[in-house]
């Protein structure tokens, strides 16, 4: 009998720290470009004002987002629901035309990790300084706690920096720098603080490409969301293989090989550490700083530039020139999704622009259905839900049709005069509506309430009005 042998494997991949090489050219500048626009967006949103107050909270306690301007409350989901499929819609269309460019220039990922990668190179030294500081076995020398401490110390002190704005979204901010300062933050804003502080600076500073690779959800299904003539970051076997090393003078056709030197530069700048010379893979974010540091070898040998480049699966196979390529990016699916988008965004920015800042609910008092009042009328008891949207006070009026002779009182039972709401507030107001005792027989009747905002602008006030809110007037037996 053959002996068996059992054979041990892991089922997870053990993790090698990857030391990304610095690299330069006009991929790498525009990473730069979207991590300071990304940034100046992120932290300079709240401490914008507006009307005298922050111009972009999302204020849960009291259910209201302001959004400069717009001021959104939970009715208002139909927006959010809106702004969610356009997003996804874009998402699908990014992908289709040019794979995961999201994630290789504006997802919080890649650009935190691109913070805390420059951090690192300012402090350790470039890539083969940090792979020889980080070789260096215990006990450790003064000099590796000195850059390791003052790395983690830049690096938290980023993070926090975060975590502090990323909960000025939701408290406003003056207020939560106050409350830092002298340390009586809530619970709920400690732990929010502490929690985005403690996620970026594990995510951006530990966990890096183990993100993109194996948490991000993105790169799982982005595959079916491509095709051949999706522009993706491409390296061209038909050109670059054979591959080999060779000298500068050397005639390497006469050789056999092809243009890739096997230099492995572009595996060295990679964030993921993949090979993008092993064809399409999930892991690879699109950054473009392969291409970067291959177009830099290519001027060095001399050689035409682009073996690595941004082109479609099609154009490498066909020997397609790039016009072609890019001319193919207008495909049916394409032009498909644009056309949703586009249509989704009109109907989206069409109804913030009409949108009637006055809203009204009415509801009937339960407690006291109907009642007779000094013998003479019936009286039904409501409460209305008046709700100002708008920067702007409204005066507001009711009236109530649908029956002869109907009356609209306060509470106390005098004469309902104009209601004042406050900007961005609602307010419950309690009416009665009578009718005289015997003109109508006992049942349930429809009614109508009109509400009537005047807005008070300082130039020139505005009228508003929501017509037919319906409800019901009892007549008992």
């Amino acid at each position: 009998m053959i002996p068996i042998q059992s054979v041990e494997e892991s089922l997870y991949e053990v993790r090698r720290k990857i030391h990304p090489r610095s690299v330069s050219g006009i991929f790498a500048r525009w990473r730069i470009v979207f991590v300071f626009l990304t940034q100046i967006l992120f932290y300079g949103l709240p401490w914008l004002s507006w009307n005298d107050r922050q111009a972009v909270l999302f204020d849960l306690v009291q259910r209201k987002f302001y959004i400069f301007g717009l001021v959104l409350w939970p009715q208002d989901v139909i927006y959010l629901t809106l702004l969610l499929i356009l997003s996804a819609l874009s998402l699908f269309l990014f992908t289709a035309v040019a794979g995961r460019l999201f994630c290789g220039y504006a997802c919080p990922q890649t650009v935190y990790t691109e913070v805390f990668m420059w951090i690192e190179r300012k402090v350790e030294g470039d890539r083969f300084a940090r792979i020889r500081l980080d070789g260096q076995e215990w006990p450790w020398n003064f000099n590796k706690w000195r850059l390791k401490i003052t790395k983690h110390a830049l690096w938290i002190a980023v993070a926090a920096w975060t975590g502090f704005t990323f909960v000025g979204y939701f408290t406003p901010i003056h207020v939560l720098a106050g409350e830092v300062m002298s340390a009586t933050l809530g619970p709920w804003q400690g732990f929010w603080l502490f929690f985005y502080s403690f996620a970026t600076w594990g995510n951006a500073g530990f966990m890096r490409e183990q993100v993109c690779k194996y948490m991000c959800p993105y790169a799982r299904f982005q595959s079916v969301m491509v095709d051949k003539d999706t522009f993706l970051v491409t390296y061209d076997t038909v050109r670059g293989d054979p591959r080999g090393s060779r000298s500068k003078s050397e005639n390497y056709l006469a050789s056999g090989l092809g243009d890739c030197v096997d230099c492995s530069i572009c595996v060295q700048v990679c964030p993921t550490g993949i090979d993008i010379r092993d064809g399409l893979q999930y892991m690879c974010i699109g950054c473009g700083a392969c291409i970067d540091a291959c177009n830099q070898v290519m001027d060095k040998m001399q050689y035409p530039k682009g073996l690595i480049r941004y082109t479609s699966e099609r154009a490498i196979l066909e020997r397609a020139p790039q016009e072609t390529a890019v001319r193919r990016i207008f495909r049916p699916r394409i032009i498909f999704y644009t056309a949703i988008i586009v249509i989704l965004t009109t109907v989206f920015l069409a109804s913030l622009a009409t949108r009637n800042p006055l809203r009204a609910d009415v509801m009937r008092d339960r407690g006291a259905l109907a009642r007779e009042v000094d013998g003479t009328r019936i009286e039904n008891v409501y409460r209305i839900q008046v709700m100002n949207s708008s920067e702007n006070a409204l005066q507001v009026n009711f009236k109530v049709t649908g029956l002869p002779n109907l009356e609209i009182l306060s509470s106390q039972g005098r004469p309902l005069k104009d209601i004042l709401v406050e900007p961005s507030s609602n307010q419950l107001i309690p009416i009665r509506v009578s009718s005289p005792l015997g003109e109508m027989d006992p049942g349930n009747y429809p009614i109508h309430f009109e509400v009537e905002g005047l807005e008070l602008s300082k130039g020139k006030d505005t009228v508003i009005r929501i017509r037919d809110e319906k409800s019901s007037f009892i007549v008992p037996r």
